[in-house]
């Protein structure tokens, strides 16, 4: 869905770039395996204990050097981070629960994790159903105190801190899929709303009104609706604040967007594409509510399309049958296992298959592109970018679009597209 919201300021001259790095704040909804798993990656990279592989900010180079340093991004040492949870844990609890990293780097890395304590969280069970015995939940009179409250918190962790900047990269569980309604047509309507407590309100929508109110660049990791809406389209714009979404790209979709351009360049027909996985991790017991798997349905079954052109080649693509399906399995943990099965025909219709087995683990996936995100915003709003940095597409299962423009789903178009951005005089 395109939505053209960029600030009238939206490319400014090179000289008006803030070059000063200094100390950059990571604020995190959703302190659980992907957020604890991340921070503690950084962690461990800065004591020269593991390497951050996967990180294209990190270890990726740019105009014939590193990439951290072209940009001027923020060092792994003027990271900061910060997060909300529903439960009552720090990143050690969350990395412990998660059982992602091993225990001798967590017993390495536990004083610091414990120091990252969980904000009370704004959440609604009736959004994320899976989620039971709660004890880490924000109260408030109706969602715009809740919003409010969270507001408190950024500024909180800001001046505590010492931050000269701040983005947020949402990491929390996938939210039941609704439909917008009347409150989000507008931001007064939306407004009202939260005063309201209006249950077609979100809680990924409530943190992500605070987060843009105060001018926070906001990345969402999740299908969640957290942009997707002419109210939060509106306040972005006004507030001239940076967004990117949405979906992490990790696993099989990833795979899918790399194999399917090689079938388009090669013209080799498409019958079916049948994708099924299986996780035991908290993000499996929370898709495997239908409301909530609808969410990822969505962002996981839009991605064929652009690159696989029925309209252009409607004999090799005009009627694929493409199936999508999440299956939790407690045993698996975060050791996700993705099974794809192509149906292809080739030279005279003959039939052909290709079968793909990706066992991998979804947080350790996740974490580089968190890190990425977070670096790439502030990049973005420094050179006084605002409203959908759209050359994120690489990082996101279903990318954000702006008006007019279709959205990519081609991994090596996104690629290009990515560094064209950051090569782009500002």
């Amino acid at each position: 869905m395109g939505a053209s919201y960029r600030s009238p300021h939206h490319l400014p001259e090179s000289s008006q770039m803030q070059t000063d790095q200094g100390r950059l704040g990571i604020l995190l909804p959703g302190l659980g395996a992907v957020a604890s798993t991340f921070i503690a990656g950084v962690i461990a990279s800065r004591q020269g204990l593991a390497d951050p592989v996967g990180s294209l900010t990190e270890t990726g180079h740019l105009d014939g050097g590193p990439m951290r340093d072209a940009l001027g991004l923020a060092s792994l040492d003027d990271l900061v981070f910060g997060g909300w949870d529903p439960y009552r844990v720090t990143a050690l609890d969350a990395a412990q629960r998660a059982g992602v990293l091993d225990a001798a780097l967590l017993e390495k890395l536990g004083p610091e994790l414990l120091e990252i304590k969980a904000m009370p969280a704004v959440f609604d069970r009736d959004w994320v159903p899976a989620l039971t015995d709660t004890d880490n939940v924000k109260e408030g009179a109706s969602h715009l105190e809740l919003a409010d409250a969270l507001r408190a918190d950024v500024n909180a962790f800001k001046e505590e801190n010492h931050l000269d900047r701040v983005v947020a990269v949402w990491t929390g569980s996938t939210e039941a899929y609704r439909e917008p309604g009347a409150a989000h047509e507008s931001l007064a309507a939306f407004e009202a709303g939260l005063e309201a407590s209006d249950p077609s309100i979100s809680p990924s929508q409530v943190y992500a009104y605070a987060l843009v109110r105060e001018g926070v660049p906001v990345a969402n990791g999740s299908p969640n609706l957290m942009f997707d809406f002419p109210a939060m389209h509106e306040l972005v714009a006004l507030t001239g604040t940076p967004v990117a979404g949405r979906d992490f790209k990790t696993g099989q979709t990833l795979v899918k967007t790399a194999l399917a351009p090689m079938l388009a360049a090669r013209l080799l027909g498409v019958n079916g594409w049948f994708s099924t996985n299986i996780l035991g991790n908290l993000d499996g017991l929370v898709l495997n509510e239908e409301d909530n798997f609808k969410s990822k349905e969505v962002t996981k079954g839009g991605v064929l399309g652009s690159i696989l052109d029925g309209e252009t080649h409607p004999e090799l693509y005009g009627d694929i049958d493409h199936l999508v399906r999440i299956n939790y399995y407690p045993p698996k943990g975060d050791d996700k296992e993705g099974w794809d099965n192509i149906d292809l025909f080739g030279w005279l219709g003959y039939p052909m298959q290709l079968k793909v087995n990706f066992l991998c683990r979804d947080s350790v996936l996740a974490a580089p592109i968190v890190l990425d995100l977070a670096r790439l915003l502030d990049f973005a709003a420094r050179r006084g970018e605002s409203g959908i940095v759209d050359w994120l597409g690489f990082y996101f299962k279903e990318p954000m679009a702006l008006d007019g423009e279709e959205t990519v789903h081609h991994l090596f178009e996104q690629e290009t597209r990515l560094r064209q951005a950051l090569l782009a005089p500002k």
